[in-house]
């Protein structure tokens, strides 16, 4: 169940990305009079797309954003919000962003923190969002609090991770009391770094992925390992996260439990951000691989099924210095995925720093 590559599947290293239909790498943001600079964000990474089920539209969250191109202007913090009202899963029109959050149509930052401070839980960077999902009425981020973006060797950098949520739809946030300690909070390589919302199933249980926070691309001790957890959405919108069944190997078999931690269910080579999300009746993962600069697709009819061998779809030869890769909730079918990826050359001030929509990537 590893993450491993084969040559056979590193021949797909020079393909081009969705070559048959939709978009093809647009630029989503830091272009001038696009969507994004109209509701305030010039540019950002990440672009996390999750369904606002109350009223139908899209959300698009965002890390560490600017006002201006190429990360001119202020700094605006992250996570930083934008939605569209109408989503085309065909892929002929591209996604434009129709207002942003929190108040007044202008985008900022969503959560009520300092950056490069001490906010009561040790020093922090920034807090990256990993994933955003709305049920019941109110929405959820999964975020890792940095601490460093340069860990040494065998660290991950992070300080913690939390869940906050919002019950007016975006405007405001709340963060949870319970956080997971991270790295320099003495518990360094947590699986809870970073999560994936893959959503609720038909079975009523909220399903979740999560793996070592390697935002920064530099944990080398990360090992592709992802873990995988489930928990009643009455209980998480609690917050009584302690109430999750943990997939586990356990007495020679698997199995959901209590009385054991969740096992590691797959591992291969340092990964990125990655993405789960249930479209149609497959679950689809997709997620950077670090090693192989490359973002891979997989599949699994069920959360606790084994899952397919991994596919490069986007590469480095095709779109340098990318990262992300996440999957619209909204896409075309399992066989046509949106994916939304970042792209960074590392350097403050110097083009591209935005996110970029590819179409009709198969899972």
């Amino acid at each position: 169940m590893g993450l491993g590559v084969t040559l056979a599947g590193a021949g797909l290293l020079g393909a081009t990305p969705a070559a048959a239909a939709g978009q093809n790498g647009t630029a989503l943001c830091d272009q001038p009079g696009d969507s994004a600079s109209r509701q305030g964000l010039g540019s950002g990474d990440l672009g996390i797309p999750y369904y606002r089920e109350h009223d139908g539209s899209w959300g698009y969250v965002f890390g560490d954003s600017w006002t201006g191109m190429q990360q001119g202007g202020d700094y605006m913090g992250s996570p930083v919000m934008l939605a569209q009202d109408r989503f085309d899963a065909s892929g002929a029109t591209p996604i434009s962003f129709t207002w942003a959050m929190p108040t007044g149509g202008h985008a900022g930052q969503l959560f009520d923190y300092r950056t490069r401070a001490d906010n009561g839980h040790g020093y922090e960077v920034s807090r990256i969002p990993n994933d955003c999902i709305e049920f019941g009425g109110r929405t959820y981020i999964q975020y890792t609090s940095v601490a460093t973006w340069e860990p040494p060797a065998g660290y991950d950098g992070s300080l913690m991770s939390g869940v906050a949520y919002s019950d007016d739809h975006g405007v405001t946030w709340t963060d949870y009391d319970y956080h997971w300690p991270g790295d320099t909070q003495g518990t360094n390589q947590s699986l809870y770094g970073m999560w994936s919302f893959a959503g609720i199933d038909p079975d009523g249980w909220l399903y979740i992925f999560s793996k070592r926070w390697n935002g920064t691309h530099r944990n080398t001790a990360d090992g592709g390992a992802i873990q995988l957890f489930r928990i009643q959405p009455g209980d998480f919108r609690d917050g009584n996260f302690g109430a999750q069944q943990n997939w586990a190997y356990l007495d020679g078999s698997w199995q959901w439990t209590t009385a054991a931690p969740p096992s590691v269910i797959l591992t291969g080579h340092n990964t990125g951000e990655f993405s789960v999300k249930r479209i149609g009746d497959t679950y689809c993962m997709s997620y950077f691989d670090v090693d192989m600069g490359a973002i891979c697709t997989r599949t699994a009819p069920r959360p606790d099924a084994v899952w397919s061998v991994p596919v490069p779809r986007i590469t480095a030869l095709t779109v340098p210095n990318l990262y992300g890769g996440y999957i619209h909730p909204g896409s075309a079918s399992a066989n046509s995925l949106t994916l939304i990826v970042s792209q960074w050359n590392g350097v403050v001030g110097q083009a591209p720093y935005w996110v970029r929509q590819f179409d009709g990537i198969p899972a």
